[in-house]
């Protein structure tokens, strides 16, 4: 019997017990050829011969197995591996070869492999044929041939001796060995032959019989039989499945896709990040986790969890595609990044602000941040949202561009938290009101950002909490590790040479802290980790930068909104180098507005 690899792989597992699918559908989704005019299933079987006098006896095999549709190709070790693979990917579902070509095949597929095993009879025909040779001979191979030939030899007293080889790299050496010790004809298989003939010497093919041939294909229709009785349950899972998950995707435990069906997706669309959170999710909770992520211009839900099979641990993933959301034009963004960012609080300050949001959030009630510009609101919001939304979104909303009666059709499906900028634009406004009510009642975190200090008198029934941002004059111990992190931040972006800023450098930074933000010092250490030769910024660099600073009113302030508010933007483009997305962000407009702005 030969020797069938694979045979029964997967197809007798219990995957259907555990809610997931059978290895065979992933055979590009099942597909059976069918004879015409009969209902017949025909197993797909690719015939793989690593030299091309086999196709004539395949060819003549074939009729005698109706319940195989046979396809063949000539390919030889590497060759035949790509022809395999290909093979798989348009439906094969066996596939036979013979001999070193098989071995390789068996690595590179998930389908069954059966080994064309040379017979006696063949090794009879041909060490016949090789013993009438009138010179030194020698039979060269793998143990599946040097085995049963040296016995032949012994039983015959045929003159031939045996090399045996372990791999293909092995052939090249030993046969200009032999060609030095006068060996002039070599036996085996089809690598042997054609390198012997590369180097001058006579090569003899040992050719693989009818009855060989024939012993293959019966092995194959044996595994076809155990196929079709488990195709049938295997089609109907398959369809119960993907009714109800139409866009799955299943990874083994070296997270390679094993299954994929997605019905509204061209291609998968998870990127290795996303897969990556999916994954580190899923280790850390251990039970079925949700990630929402922005792709292009829509919402992809990933709800994921393991599974075990045969001590194998698997990954199942359900996709969906949400509606488009085309809300950037309105003053609302999307943030879904769930990698965690480092937040520096070691002032008693900044401690006690993270108790109270976090004591705030846990009860779903609404928080009011107040601190001056570029106080680092916003990314204690992204912070909050990182650490408890469990993958969901994080809308960011300017009130002072989302047009009346926009804010009702915002779907809050996937959304954990919200963050409103500009409120006093719409103080008055009912409309307002009922969308932070609905994200309460939903339980969505409520985050409202402003600079001033809420109007008493605010009309609307709604108490909010105040929770002050300090100031980085009021945060000293955070200094220090603030710019660290910033450092840190630009040697990996930029290559920067400086790793560690001097303790007079910090204490001239420090002398400065009245009149700076969070913004503004960020980007003065950027400043000095680009300009800085030496691995540690040094006083001299900081001093020349700070010099260099305009002053604290470096415009004059007259003229109307308009020309004031255009010469603001001018400054803090000529600050970002004319980079309008950065300029942007620092003044907490879109790029549109920005443009705009520019153009009035």
């Amino acid at each position: 019997m030969a020797d069938i690899t694979q045979a029964f792989c997967t197809h007798n597992s219990d995957l259907s017990t555990q809610g997931a699918i059978p290895s065979q559908v992933g055979y590009n989704k099942g597909i059976k050829v069918f004879d015409k005019g009969r209902k017949i299933m025909r197993t797909r079987v690719h015939f793989i011969a690593p030299y091309e006098s086999m196709i004539p006896i395949i060819q003549e095999c074939i009729p005698r197995f109706p319940q195989l549709a046979i396809q063949t190709d000539v390919g030889d070790l590497a060759n035949g591996v790509e022809l395999a693979t290909q093979a798989e990917k348009n439906g094969a579902e066996i596939i036979i070869s013979r001999g070193g070509t098989a071995q390789l095949i068996k690595k590179a597929v998930t389908i069954p492999v059966i080994d064309v095993q040379l017979s006696g009879y063949d090794m009879i025909r041909s060490l016949t044929l090789a013993s009438q040779f009138n010179g030194q001979t020698a039979i060269v191979g793998f143990s599946n041939i040097t085995s049963g030939a040296q016995s032949i030899i012994d039983l015959m007293d045929l003159p031939l001796k045996v090399y045996t080889i372990h791999s293909s790299e092995d052939v090249a050496r030993l046969l200009l060995e032999l060609k030095a010790s006068g060996y002039r004809q070599i036996v085996g298989d089809v690598i042997t032959v054609n390198t012997a003939k590369t180097y001058g010497l006579e090569g003899l093919l040992i050719q693989s019989g009818q009855e060989s041939i024939l012993r293959a294909m019966e092995d194959a229709q044996l595994v076809y039989r155990y196929l079709s009785k488990n195709h049938a349950i295997s089609v109907i899972l398959n369809d119960l499945v993907t009714r109800e998950h139409p866009n799955l995707l299943i990874l083994n435990e070296r997270n390679e896709v094993v299954f994929e069906n997605l019905t509204d997706f061209e291609n998968n669309p998870l990127t290795d990040n996303h897969m990556y959170l999916t994954n580190t999710s899923l280790e850390f909770h251990q039970s079925q986790i949700q990630n929402v992520f922005m792709v292009d211009d829509y919402q992809l839900t990933v709800n994921a969890y393991e599974t075990t099979l045969d001590n194998k641990n698997y990954k199942v993933y359900m996709l969906e595609k949400g509606q488009p959301y085309a809300f950037a034009q309105f003053g609302i963004t999307t943030f879904t990044d769930a990698s965690m960012e480092p937040i520096v609080a070691e002032s008693p300050a900044m401690q006690m602000v993270l108790r109270n949001i976090r004591a705030l959030y846990e009860n779903h009630e609404p928080i009011y941040l107040l601190g001056e510009a570029d106080s680092g609101k916003s990314f204690l919001v992204k912070h909050i949202h990182q650490m408890y939304s469990g993958g969901g979104l994080l809308l960011q909303i300017d009130l002072s561009q989302v047009p009346p009666g926009h804010l009702h059709k915002i779907p809050l499906v996937k959304v954990r938290n919200v963050e409103i900028n500009h409120m006093e634009t719409r103080m008055e406004d009912p409309e307002l009101l009922s969308f932070i009510q609905s994200c309460l009642q939903s339980q969505i975190g409520v985050f409202i950002l402003g600079e001033q200090a809420l109007n008493p008198h605010w009309s609307l029934d709604l108490e909010l909490n105040t929770i002050m941002m300090p100031n980085l004059a009021d945060r000293p111990e955070d200094l220090a590790p603030l710019m660290q992190h910033f450092l840190t931040g630009y040697y990996q972006k930029y290559g920067t040479t400086a790793v560690r800023i001097k303790e007079d450098a910090l204490q001239l930074i420090q002398e400065q802290i009245t009149h700076m933000n969070v913004n503004q010092l960020k980007h003065l250490i950027k400043q000095a980790a680009l300009n800085e030769q030496e691995y540690v910024i040094t006083t001299a660099t900081l001093s020349r930068l700070l010099d260099q600073q305009p002053s604290s009113s470096p415009m004059k302030l007259n003229g109307t909104l308009k020309e004031i508010e255009k010469e603001v933007i001018q400054i803090v483009l000529q600050e970002e180098n004319n980079n309008q997305s950065k300029a942007a962000e620092r003044l907490g407009i879109n790029r549109a507005t920005l443009w705009r702005k520019l153009k009035d």
